[in-house]
This record gives structure tokens, C-alpha cells and sequence, in this order.
């Protein structure tokens, strides 16, 4: 396994992590969905590494609007600088968020870009041969948690402890499934103050030696993702918490 900074500096672990590829065919589910609030949203980002502390911080650029929307991520870390920039555009339909074009430039890396060609109905990848067809739904790892959030004001009766959440998900040169288990609602301890929060979590497949992720979505935050922590099982871990939330 990869240590978890070397994950970080390659960029992945903010944007997200990976399940595990599962098979190519996904399903289009349609479900109820409510877009948050543009907003400015600010995190501080700790993690331990070999016994190292380290610490940093990550802007999130949430706009959505017209049938529109744009995610802007750019995260820090201390002594390296920006060891992150990605951004997801595109619209929204009938399934929600609706990426055009996902691009993560990584730390010491060239930009690669993921492709949803609307018209062709096809998911290409810059960085690799795979292709996939788009049935509605499919999202990239920055945009993924933020359909979650949309799914959740729609229906917040059905993110109880149990239920579970797939999405389609591009990354760098493949996509995936992942798929998210509410664990419990509980309070977590922010730069707002103790938040309320929605705990889900998804865990690597059986057998596979990936990362776990944790996810907090805030009911009384408008469902903005406010924690997020990627962890393993030698105990090493990479955590962001949001200190500063700015609607625009």
C-alpha cells in the first residue's frame, strides 16, 4: 500500500479516494435531488504520516445555478504549497449534477482530464485508454460528494443509519463504483462550532487494501460537506474540517 501522503501529493485523496474497480456496468437510478447554495467553503487539513503531523488547508468553490455548475478545489499543505488544483464543470439534468469535464492538476504533475461528451454518451480519460458509456447519473471525484448533499436535502427522511448511496465516479484514468453507507447522525467539533452532522462511510471492497472514506454532511449547514477523512489500516490518516462557510 501507498503511504497516505504519497497519495496526497499525488492529489487523489482530497478529491477523493479510490473503492476498488468494479465492474464497467453501472445503473442510471433517477432520484430526488436539491442543489446546495453557491458558497465559499474553507477547511483546515491534518494528517499523520509515519508518525509525522502534518497540517494544512483546502478551499472548496461551490456555484451553481441557470442549469449550471463549477467546482473549484485548491489544497495546501505545510512546507510543499499547493499540492492540488481540480476543478468539475458542467450542468444540471434530470439526475443532478451533470459533470462536462473533471480536471485534477497534481502536485509536481501534468493536468489530466476526464471527458463526459454529453452528445457521444462516452466518459474518456486523457490520462488512460478507458472509456465508459454515460447513463445518467455518473459523477467525478470532486463532484461526487457534492450529488450527495443534493440527494440528501431532496430526501433527508432516507439518510438513516443502514441505507446506502452508489454513484458512477471518474477519477484520473478509469472510473468506479462507490458506494456510501449513512453510519449515524452525530456532533463533530469545527471551526463554526459543534456541527450536527450526518455520518456516511465507504469502506474498500472485502479483501482489498484501499482506503477507507469518511464523509459529514451538515443538515444545518445545508447539507455542505463539512468533514472529510481518509484513513487506512495501519492508522495513518488524512483529515479536512471546515472552519468557514461563505454563501455567495
Amino acid at each position: 500500500m501507498r503511504p497516505l501522503l504519497t497519495q496526497l501529493l499525488g492529489g487523489a485523496v482530497l478529491a477523493g479516494a479510490c473503492a476498488g474497480i468494479f465492474a464497467a456496468e453501472h445503473e442510471a437510478v433517477l432520484r430526488p435531488f436539491n442543489l446546495p447554495p453557491s458558497a465559499d467553503l474553507h477547511y483546515t487539513l491534518k494528517a499523520r504520516q509515519k508518525g509525522l503531523a502534518l497540517s494544512g488547508e483546502a478551499q472548496v468553490n461551490w456555484r451553481a445555478g441557470d442549469g449550471k455548475y463549477s467546482l473549484v478545489n485548491e489544497t495546501k499543505a505545510q512546507m510543499l504549497g499547493k499540492i492540488l488544483d481540480s476543478r468539475s464543470e458542467g450542468i444540471v439534468d434530470t439526475y443532478g449534477i451533470a459533470p462536462s469535464q473533471f480536471v485534477e492538476k497534481r502536485f509536481r504533475k501534468e493536468a489530466t482530464t476526464a471527458t463526459f461528451d454529453r452528445g457521444a454518451k462516452s466518459l474518456s480519460f486523457s490520462a488512460g485508454k478507458e472509456t465508459y458509456p454515460l447513463r445518467g447519473g455518473e459523477q467525478d471525484r470532486l463532484s461526487a460528494q457534492w450529488q450527495l448533499a443534493a440527494l440528501a436535502r431532496a430526501q433527508p427522511e432516507k439518510f438513516v443509519a443502514g441505507s446506502e448511496w452508489r454513484l458512477f465516479v471518474a477519477g484520473r484514468k478509469d472510473a468506479q463504483l462507490w458506494s456510501f453507507k449513512v453510519l449515524k447522525r452525530e456532533k463533530i467539533a469545527t471551526g463554526l462550532g459543534e456541527v450536527d452532522a450526518v455520518h456516511l462511510s465507504k469502506a474498500p471492497p472485502p479483501g482489498d487494501k484501499d482506503q477507507t472514506v469518511d464523509l459529514w454532511l451538515a443538515p444545518g449547514h445545508d447539507w455542505y460537506p463539512v468533514q472529510l477523512r481518509y484513513s487506512d489500516e495501519e492508522g495513518e490518516f488524512i483529515e479536512q474540517t471546515v472552519d468557514k462557510i461563505s454563501k455567495k
